[in-house]
């Protein structure tokens, strides 16, 4: 089926909603395995979404201050390979129980076979 110039609008309209809601998950799954810095957090954003999700350093760093401020991420200052300091942003405990319950709630349900074949089935 041949795409139309308003479906593809609406397809635009309900990525944009869905990336929006997404951006934490990008980040925590980022900091899951390790600490790493902005420009780190973002490269793998990109790079594991295939280029999907895009996120602005600016965003990344807003961000990571709401959720340090309620101790879910925090950071520590290591040397940069040059120039100044760098902060290395990870997961709290908090933090970590929070990621491992959401993605039990919320996203291991794709893995269910039945859902997997709603997915993959052509509509």
């Amino acid at each position: 089926m041949e795409e139309d110039k308003e479906t593809t609008q609406l397809l635009e309209a309900w990525e944009e909603t869905y990336k929006k809601g997404q951006l934490t998950l990008w980040i925590f799954l980022a900091l899951k395995d390790g600490a790493k810095y902005v420009d780190e957090i973002r490269d793998f954003v990109v790079r594991i979404t295939e280029g999907t999700m895009r996120c602005e350093e600016q965003s990344l760093y807003r961000t990571l201050r709401k959720y340090r401020h309620i101790d879910v991420v925090d950071f520590e200052t290591r040397k940069g390979n040059k120039g100044p300091d760098r902060k290395y942003y990870f997961l709290t405990k908090t933090g970590q129980v929070l990621l491992s319950r959401f993605l039990k709630r919320n996203i291991y349900l794709f893995l269910n076979e039945d859902i997997k074949t709603l997915i993959t089935k052509e509509a």
